[in-house]
């Protein structure tokens, strides 16, 4: 699933006719690279939630086929928050664990890393695992602690939570159809009984958060295919 409901108050007037995950990184759409990156990890189909000018991402983006997958879409009247957003799309979804990842960052993490832990949660007692990073100056605080493989809610050394996740259907039990829900909370309640477990990633990954980092995200993808090329 790729989260892509949110506003971008923080983006405006940039968002104001164009849902933020439409807009462009190295010249096509910062969603496109997270559909292609999971066509290219064997995923065959993806739930994309929307709310704001939604219309344009169907209208964009389609049914998947010329991505060479499946996507679905899950409305949203208003914006359901992260949580709430996941449980109105389960129905879509389906019971077995699913690999979320938030639609506003940028990154070269290989979603096959995750495959293996799609398998492991269908087998545990754990309810979700985490991508953590190293806290970018925007968020030096961090977000949870990464013990050993889990995730805690505190702890000495915080780092900030990805966007990247896989999870079962039961985290989100708690939250009703159509109900707006975080979904700090429900990771934090289920931290205690250890059934979150979490790794590191050091690669490139950007919360594209405002003008400004878009902006730098752009003249970076710029320079490095430069590079390349």
């Amino acid at each position: 699933m790729i989260l892509a409901a949110g506003r971008g108050e923080r983006m405006r007037p940039l968002t104001d006719r164009t849902p933020k995950v439409l807009l462009e990184v190295g010249g096509k759409p910062l969603v496109q690279w997270h559909i292609e990156k999971l066509y290219n990890a064997g995923f065959e189909r993806i739930v994309i939630n929307h709310a704001w000018l939604g219309e344009q991402i169907e209208q964009t983006l389609g049914d998947g086929r010329r991505f060479g997958l499946r996507i679905d879409y899950s409305r949203e009247v208003q914006a359901l928050e992260t949580a709430g957003g996941i449980a109105n799309a389960l129905a879509l979804i389906g019971t077995q664990p699913f690999l979320v990842v938030n639609g506003d960052v940028f990154t070269d993490f290989d979603f096959k890393r995750l495959v293996p832990r799609l398998a492991a949660l269908a087998e545990s007692s754990l309810l979700a695992h985490l991508v953590m990073v190293p806290n970018p100056v925007h968020h030096s605080d961090g977000d949870f602690a990464l013990t050993e493989g889990k995730v805690e809610a505190d702890g000495r050394r915080r780092l900030t939570f990805s966007g990247i996740g896989v999870y079962r259907p039961e985290l989100f039990g708690p939250v009703s159809v159509g109900q707006k829900a975080q979904l700090a909370p429900l990771l934090r309640a289920a931290m205690p009984q250890g059934a979150v477990s979490g790794e590191l990633y050091r690669g490139v990954w950007v919360d594209v958060g405002t003008s400004e980092r878009l902006a730098e995200l752009n003249r970076l993808v710029t320079l490095t295919a430069k590079t390349r090329s």
